[in-house]
């Protein structure tokens, strides 16, 4: 059992919790994810590491409440205790050798990519961090990434706070100013993903991707989360757990994994709505 020792409501919809979980937390990295059941008879889920405090012994989670899972958890308050917490999994992203880096980080992706600039930060790197967010109610996380950006962008699409647009807004204004980067990081919905790649591929840039597809296992065995990557004209099936989550963004069939990522939607929404009616019969 793995005890909450904070819960902290980011906003509405995305919760950070603090979980005592001393073996991942003396082996994390930045860009690795854990995979947790809320309870004994509950489904497993993959949530990417936020943080981690080797001497507390406790690993930050930050989640999304969507589906049945992330509602169940939400549901635990401080003190209480989770059945799982199983990882580090995954390979962590490669910093070494980085000096000068943008973080493009969209929605809830955000959680992931505030490890890697903090990392990048504490090598010295000159970190460009775009952080982007439907509107102003639902931004998280922009006080840490002051913290640890050399250059910060903060937009909304509706313009209700920081600058109107997308996140490759800037990050083309940048690119065609001739600003240069080591590397370019983008973490966040598939689609953001994909167009974030598209702006930088022109500059021949590395552009690193991190892949959160459907996981089951999260060693490979079940095959939930390949990916297919297009390499020197030829398809290769790689799984997100065991070979990822980061990819070269300009190999990544992002059409087919948004297709599949879609699968399970309806399935996903029934789940979560007889969850919330479980839970409300439970407190009545």
């Amino acid at each position: 059992m793995y005890k909450i020792l904070r819960k902290e409501s980011l906003n509405p919809t995305v919760t950070l919790m603090e979980i005592e979980a001393p073996f991942v937390a003396a082996k994390a990295q930045a860009g690795q994810f854990i995979i947790l059941r809320v309870d004994g008879e509950g489904e497993r889920i993959p949530l990417t590491v936020a943080g981690y405090d080797r001497e507390k012994g406790s690993v930050t989670i930050i989640f999304q409440i969507v589906g049945a899972t992330t509602y169940a958890l939400n549901q635990k308050n401080e003190g209480e205790y989770i059945s799982d917490f199983v990882g580090p999994l995954g390979v962590a992203t490669k910093l070494d050798g980085l000096k000068r880096v943008c973080i493009v980080g969209g929605g809830v992706g955000c959680a992931i990519a505030l490890p890697i600039a903090q990392k990048l930060h504490e090598m010295g790197a000159h970190v460009t961090s775009i952080i982007g967010f439907r509107s102003k109610d639902i931004v998280i996380l922009e006080d840490e990434f002051k913290k640890v950006s050399d250059v910060l962008h903060v937009m909304t699409d509706d313009g209700s706070y920081g600058r109107q647009g997308n996140v490759c807004v800037p990050l083309k204004e940048m690119l065609d100013a001739g600003v240069g980067f080591d590397e370019v990081i983008t973490i966040g919905p598939l689609i953001m993903m994909k167009f974030v790649v598209e702006a930088v591929r022109p500059t021949g840039i590395p552009c690193t991707v991190s892949m959160n597809p459907i996981m089951i296992d999260g060693t490979g065995m079940c095959g939930g989360c390949r990916l297919t990557l297009n390499r020197d004209g030829e398809k290769i099936t790689k799984f997100a757990c065991v070979d990822g989550p980061d990819f070269n963004g300009y190999e990544v069939d992002f059409d087919e994994a948004m297709s599949r990522a879609v699968m399970y939607k309806d399935f996903e929404r029934h789940a979560y709505e007889d969850t919330c009616n479980l839970f409300s019969k439970e407190v009545k």
